[in-house]
Order: C-alpha cells, then structure tokens, then sequence
C-alpha cells in the first residue's frame, strides 16, 4: 500500500501530526486537513497542506478531487470534557454535523475507507475493568456523547451505504515524538502528563490531584496511559486493514496496564529530578476511579502491540517540554 495518500483530517494536531510522521515512515502521502483551531501549522512537516473545515463541504469536495486519497482518517474534534459539558451545541456542530459532512463529501469521491478517532468515554462509567469492546456504551457528558453518535452513523454507513471503517477507541495519549520535532500542545491544556510536567518545570504553581479516597490501591483514580506513537501505528495499521477489504470493527487503544495518579506523579519526579508540589482536592463530577483497556481485539485483527512503557512516555513528553514547547 506504500505510495497512498491517505487525507489525516485534523492531522495538525497532537494525534494526527504524529500519525502523519508514522505514515511517512512507511511510504505513505498524509495530506493535512485542518482548520488550524487547535492544531499547528508547525506539525505539519511530512506532506501538504490544507486549511478548511469539515463542515465546509464545498471545500472538502476540493480537496478530495485535487489529491484522490485511498482513505481517510478522521481526528479534527473537539476534545475536552469540561467544555462539552460548558459549550455542547459546538461540540455537535463540530463533531457530530462535522463528520456526517466529512462522511457525505468521502461517499461522493468514492471513498470507503475511514478510520475514525473515537475514545473511551464512550463506555461512560466502567462496569467492569478491563473494558473490552462489549461494554455497554453508555456515555455521561456530550463530548462522549457526540463521539458515540458518529460510532453508530459509522455502522449504519457500513451496512446500507458501504463505507467501511475502523473505530478507534483511546483511553490516555500520551508521550511525544522521541527527536522532539512534535508532541503534545494544547491551548488550554487538561492532560494529566503536561500538566504535571508544567509544575516541574516552574511554569505553573503545582499539580491538583481530584480525589485521594477512590478504592484503588492508593486512593487516587487509574488510568491507561498510551504512547502517541503507539496510537499513531494503530492508525497506519487500520488504514492498511481496510485497504485491504477489512470489514468495519471497532478496537480499544490503551495498554491494558493502570497506573494512578499517585504513581504517576512519582515517576515524572523520577525522571525530572524535580519535586513539585501537590495538592490533593475532592473529586471531579463524572471521573471514574478506574479506565484500563483489554487490547486483545486489536492486537488480533491488526496485529498491534504496544511498544513503549510509562518511563518512555513520561522521558519523551519531559523532554519536548523542557527543550521544545516554549509556547
């Protein structure tokens, strides 16, 4: 498949630039689409690209007919919760009437390969952990929400229209590009690692911790931290699995392995050599003490495991921090 344009909408952006360098490192064309929001013209380094918004299908038409990319893969969302929960009518304009027009303007260029970035929050609140696909889907704020409508328009789009794609369901992203030319920048950022990374390095007045009294084994909530660019591999595998004539399926990206906050506080200590203070607050309405993902799914329909453990994530994210992202 080496040779293929592949259109990585929202490709400026944390998840999409780095998928962008994994496509070009095995022989792909990543064409950018972005509005430039949230994403950076600085990330765009490994294909052209083009500014424009998926809900402008004039534009998206254009874009479509000019480069005829074999697939598509679909990262340009809105993604902080708290927001959803403040501003959701731009959460369902973007995320929800955004990809149905992303999803109309691909049909129309006859393209039938989608991979779509999803998350876990679709599952809502954890009935059992680790989550496997079967969980029932029950998400608690918008942002969920509009990421679990276009999950279900995704299946009915493959059973009556024939367009077939790769759900793919994140727990926690984290990490950066090992050479430091990408990695995480959010305006604000929210993530745990960055945040924690910040107060290390000065830059902000220490780390809140929500929540010390969870049944976890030291109180403090769970999570599945996953490399970027072991997310970024999952996505070039998932194009290669529809190019291939893979049927639709829906796959967790995350470790299967939970570190809390507690620990993970120590080993960004550890490896910055650089205490930090931290304050421990009450609980946040609707987090959840424990969010670990069973990968077996997608390790086998796409033949992905997980390369890099916690200390290479937290050593790659300390490092873009503390010598690249100034900003």
């Amino acid at each position: 498949m080496a040779g293929e344009t592949v259109l990585v909408v929202g490709g400026a952006g944390y998840i999409g630039s780095h998928t962008c360098l994994d496509l070009a490192n095995k022989g792909y064309r990543p064409v950018v689409f972005d509005n430039f929001s949230n994403g950076h013209r600085e990330f765009v380094r490994w294909g052209p690209a083009e500014e424009g918004d998926i809900r402008d299908r004039a534009r998206l038409d254009e874009v479509l007919a000019k480069h005829k990319p074999a697939a598509i893969l679909h990262f340009a969302a809105l993604i902080e919760v708290g927001e959803s929960v403040k501003d959701p009518v731009s959460f369902y304009e973007n995320n929800v009437i955004g990809t149905l027009t992303l999803l109309s303007a691909a049909q129309a260029a006859g393209i039938n390969a989608f991979v779509f970035s999803s998350t876990c929050a679709t599952y809502g609140l954890p009935q059992s952990v680790p989550l496997d696909e079967t969980h029932r889907q029950v998400p608690i704020n918008p942002y969920g929400r509009t990421k679990y409508i276009v999950e279900q328009a995704l299946a009915d789009y493959d059973q009556y229209r024939s367009l077939r794609s790769v759900v793919l369901r994140y727990f926690n992203a984290a990490g950066a590009d090992f050479e430091g030319r990408i990695g995480e920048w959010h305006q604000p950022e929210t993530h745990a690692i960055p945040l924690a990374i910040d107060a290390a390095l000065g830059r902000r007045q220490g780390f809140k911790v929500f929540g010390s009294d969870y049944e976890t084994r030291d109180g403090t909530c769970v999570r599945d931290y996953i490399h970027v660019l072991d997310l970024a591999d999952a996505h070039v595998r998932a194009v290669e699995y529809l190019l291939k004539g893979g049927d639709s399926v829906a796959l967790n990206l995350g470790t299967g392995t939970g570190t809390t906050v507690k620990e993970l506080l120590g080993a960004i200590e550890e490896v910055s050599n650089r205490p930090f203070p931290v304050e421990y607050i009450g609980r946040r309405e609707g987090d959840s003490h424990t969010l670990v993902a069973n990968n077996d799914k997608a390790r086998d329909v796409l033949g992905w495991v997980p390369q890099y453990d916690l200390s290479e994530i937290i050593r790659s994210a300390w490092d873009w921090h503390a010598k690249s992202n100034q900003h």
